[in-house]
């Protein structure tokens, strides 16, 4: 019998923490813990990626989705750097990863070797809390449980780095009892993190005396449906959400006004313009101008990181807990809101912002209105779906037009707004519930970006999974449209074809060619019939949507200096400008006057 490595003992620790899956691509850095996965014999599952950084997306999904730590794999030097962009998503989300790295021999290090980069070095920002080189096989155990707990406790990333001469001898699974070893366990449980009662009094009489109360509420809160529901029914307030706190409260609420920000609604707009009051539960929405003005309201904030309190609105009472603990300890001490006029005013204008959405998809565009698409889209998902988003215009339409109901979850990069999350955050989504239908909504710039090698890992492992739907949306509109668009509004530039068209692709006929089921669809009318199809199909879809750049993603509000720099960019020469004016002016009508031509 085969003595047990260090990485032997490596992926029995992991399975000893409750962890059960691990993305990685291979390499000869980290050849002995290959070798311990596969002697596993499937305790701990490997999903090969098409790369590193697709690893780090999908262990990012895990997480955020089943809250669990999620594991990614890497070889040394370039695998390890190769990690990085998707770690980043991770720490700046706050989902627990742990990164574990190889590393040349150790009498190799310091003498420039092949591979060899300065990984304590080159981890060392992005994870902060815990980086970690194994010197000898006595440190692993430490090393690892050390890593696990600290990314679940401190919601982080961390990076454990072990040399491929370590990997390979012999496990050392009990240290000597000596001066010097250390004697880690196994586990972690969450603190019940409430308030002082004075704090909570305090938030309290802030609450109560507030006349036009606002609610924001982000990733923070996801666990706290019912008890936000609650709050804003006993103060009467509105409920804005975050883009990562989409799936906080049902979109279909009669005060929920959705998205907040550049993607976000004029009824979030509107209240924060309007409120006298402002409560903020687990969010750190950056964008203060989308936030009530300096003075204009008094705040309460609760999040369960007292670092993040404070920062993008000077609050009156920060309550450092648990969001769904810390709101059911508040209930009691809050008055319920007699008058409801501010409530009345807020739900009128949610219904108006619905009207307006669906007057705004059904216009008319060359050749598919991609608002459309969504829009037929939302009546149709299916009950306990996931859905996710890349960046850029998808997660206008996705934001604004898809109604999530309870039970649904829905994410993507939602701090560092990275390109090309969005194929691997539905592939980790489909591991981690083989069961539920995904949807990814993806533009074409990101699938080409790197989305379309994630479909051949689609392809590869589709057949393991209890329910087949996995569905990608791609708008196929040619044109990085998102920065297009941005150039337009606020620099004042028109857009710079040879930055911003994107090369066409058949993306359809591509998976056809992967043995996957493709839908290519140019036309209004076949956009409900193609989503009927999609939902129906016995196998992964790719649907194909080419659908009109020039349909603008306006923000809620345009302040005058945004609307000088559009005029801009028409003087100085826009390539469509006709047919770019005609789409802004029907977008414009129907946010004043609802379906009216």
């Amino acid at each position: 019998m085969m003595t047990e490595t260090a990485s032997d003992f490596l992926i029995r620790r992991i399975n000893e923490w409750g962890l059960k899956r691990i993305y990685g691509y291979p390499g000869d850095g980290i050849n002995g813990i290959m070798g311990a996965l596969d002697r596993a014999n499937g305790t701990v599952d490997y999903v090969q990626v098409r790369h590193e950084e697709m690893a780090a997306f999908m262990a990012c999904a895990h997480a955020k989705f089943t809250g669990e730590v999620g594991i990614c794999l890497a070889t040394s030097g370039p695998g390890a750097i190769h990690l990085l962009n998707g770690l980043y998503d991770a720490k700046m989300d706050h989902a627990p990863v742990v990164a574990i790295v190889g590393q040349q021999a150790r009498a190799a290090i310091g003498g420039d070797y092949q591979q060899e980069v300065d990984l304590v070095t080159l981890f060392k920002d992005v994870a902060h809390e815990y980086v970690h080189m194994a010197s000898t096989p006595a440190a692993i155990r430490h090393l690892i449980d050390r890593a696990i707990r600290i990314a679940k406790a401190e919601r982080t990333v961390t990076c454990i780095i072990i040399p491929n001469d370590v990997q390979e001898m012999s496990a050392v699974e009990t240290p000597p009892r000596k001066h010097g070893t250390i004697h880690s366990g196994v586990g972690y449980a969450p603190p019940r993190v409430i308030p002082k009662e004075v704090d909570l009094r305090r938030a309290a009489d802030v609450l109560n005396a507030g006349e036009r109360v606002a609610m924001l509420v982000g990733a923070g809160a996801l666990q706290a449906t019912d008890e936000v529901i609650e709050v804003a029914d006993t103060l009467g307030a509105g409920v804005a959400k975050a883009l990562l706190g989409k799936a906080v409260i049902p979109d279909d609420l009669s005060f929920c006004t959705g998205p907040i920000g550049l993607l976000g609604s004029k009824p979030s707009w509107d209240m924060m313009e309007e409120c006298d009051t402002l409560l903020v539960v687990g969010s750190s929405f950056p964008y203060s101008e989308f936030l009530p003005k300096e003075g204009q309201a008094r705040g309460v904030q609760i999040d369960i990181d007292a670092k993040l309190v404070s920062v993008r609105y000077p609050m009156e009472v920060n309550l450092v807990g648990d969001s769904a603990e810390t709101l059911r300890a508040l209930m009691p001490l809050l008055k319920r809101k007699e008058d409801r006029q501010w409530r009345k005013k807020i739900e009128d204008g949610v219904a108006e912002w619905w009207k307006v959405l669906e007057a705004r998809a059904m216009n008319e565009a060359k050749p598919i209105n991609p608002q459309r698409v969504f829009w037929e889209l939302s009546p149709r998902l299916p009950d306990n779906c996931i859905i996710v988003a890349d960046s850029g215009s998808a997660a206008n339409w996705f934001a604004r037009d898809l109604k999530v109901r309870r039970g649904m979850m829905a994410s993507l990069s939602g701090n560092l707004a990275t390109m090309g999350p969005g194929v691997p955050y539905a592939i980790a989504a489909k591991f981690a519930f083989p069961d539920r239908v995904v949807i990814a909504t993806v533009g074409d710039g990101a699938m080409l970006m790197n989305g379309i090698n994630e479909v051949v890992t689609i392809a590869n492992y589709w057949k393991e999974w209890s329910d087949p739907r996995l569905i990608i949306l791609v708008l196929a509109n040619r044109d990085l449209n998102q920065v297009t668009w941005e150039q337009r509004v606020m620099a004042g530039d028109p857009k710079y074809e040879c930055s911003q068209n994107v090369p066409p692709f058949e993306f359809a006929r591509y998976a056809e060619m992967l043995g996957l089921t493709g839908i290519r669809i140019d036309k209004p009318e076949q956009i409900a019939p193609a989503w009927e199809q999609a939902l129906s199909a016995t196998r992964p879809v790719i649907l194909e949507a080419i659908t009109d750049p020039e349909v603008p993603t306006l923000p809620p509000h345009i302040t005058f200096e945004e609307a000088k720099k559009f005029i801009e960019s028409m003087i100085e020469g826009e390539p469509r400008l006709g047919h770019m004016i005609k789409q802004t002016f029907k977008e414009a009508v129907q946010g004043i006057l609802p379906h009216k031509k």
